[in-house]
């Protein structure tokens, strides 16, 4: 994994602005990365989508239901960078 999910705070519709144990932050539009069918179902229900915490044992996002998002995605999404490109470059600092 490349870096922990250590805040959430959820933004105007489906979007949520993530802070990262590197210091990163940035938003996300959850829309733009699930489709709301299956588990993210619930997630169309605004009360619903606001109850998002952070899973520190996961080091990612979840809501009630079980429903996560991977953090490498929202890592990437959030600095811009190609997933793969992301995972490279932290390879390379280590």
């Amino acid at each position: 994994m490349l870096k922990d999910i250590t805040h959430v705070q959820p933004l105007e519709n489906y979007r949520l602005h993530l802070r990262f144990e590197d210091g990163v932050e940035g938003s996300v539009d959850v829309a733009s990365l699930v489709k709301f069918t299956g588990v993210f179902d619930p997630l169309r229900d605004r009360e619903y989508f606001l109850q998002v915490r952070v899973n520190p044992d996961l080091g990612t996002i979840c809501w009630p239901n079980g429903a996560d998002l991977d953090p490498d995605v929202l890592y990437a999404n959030v600095t811009g960078q190609p997933l793969m490109l992301a995972a490279y470059e932290l390879a390379l600092a280590a």
